[in-house]
């Protein structure tokens, strides 16, 4: 009997079907894998872009003593106060000089630590003093400023703390105001303009019922003085709701 012939090497499959199925399964997990790692890599891109942040234009109604705040998510500056109920404060960044909030054509001055004069920061509560900033000049701070003035930035007048008192190292800046209180801001001085922060100075004043509404800014924006504190009041009762 003849043996039966073995099969010619040349004729025998390279790649058997097993093998050829177990690569494209291989294959086709790699792919998923990749995809899902350029998908959550986006996802979580923007959300560190964001940082919190948001650019959301929903309305929540902020409700502090008395007083009634209807205001957009994008300028609440933290997440956790992103709701509508009644709260003790709630803080605000806005965007110098439109008071826009976060979004992404202004996503840059959010993130931009060496423009600080482009945004405010602003942080509303309920009033616990009888007077605001301007009210405290006379009875408070013009005992702890120094007496020789100094001429200011846009009509300023300058007023070193005395080193004795509790302000030691702070400016105090103020300004007539026709039929008005006097402008009364503090300052912490930066040593040059490139270490300066946008919280330089500091104001406050009563809008509402009984709110108390203090901002901070770079003191790049003194000379700006009178823009800003007008634009802090119109965009505050602009929130309000009667």
């Amino acid at each position: 009997m003849n043996k039966p012939l073995s099969p010619d090497p040349e004729l025998a499959p390279l790649l058997s079907p097993r093998f050829v199925y177990r690569i494209s399964a291989i294959v086709g997990l790699l792919a998923a894998l990749v995809m899902g790692i350029s998908l959550s890599g986006r996802w979580l891109g923007e959300n560190l872009a964001r940082a919190g942040h948001t650019s959301s234009n929903e309305n929540f109604d902020i409700f502090i003593g008395q007083d009634h705040l209807r205001l957009p998510a994008n300028v609440i500056r933290f997440e956790s106060q992103r709701a509508t109920g009644i709260v003790e404060r709630v803080d605000l960044y806005l965007t110098w000089p439109a008071r826009e909030g976060y979004s992404d054509e202004t996503r840059h001055l959010f993130n931009d630590v060496d423009r600080p004069e482009k945004l405010i920061f602003v942080q509303i509560a309920q009033s616990t003093m009888s007077r605001d900033m301007s009210g405290r000049l006379e009875p408070i701070y013009r005992h702890v400023l120094e007496a020789t003035p100094q001429a200011g930035p846009a009509g300023l007048t300058r007023y070193d703390a005395k080193p004795s008192s509790s302000y030691s190292g702070e400016v105090f800046f103020t300004a007539p105001r026709p039929g008005r209180p006097p402008y009364v801001v503090r300052c912490l001085l930066p040593e040059s303009p490139a270490t300066s922060t946008s919280a330089d100075c500091q104001r406050d004043f009563r809008t509402g019922r009984d709110l108390s509404v203090l901002y901070r800014f770079s003191a790049k924006l003194l000379p700006e003085w009178q823009a800003i504190d007008a634009s802090m009041e119109r965009f505050l009762r602009g929130r309000l709701v009667p």
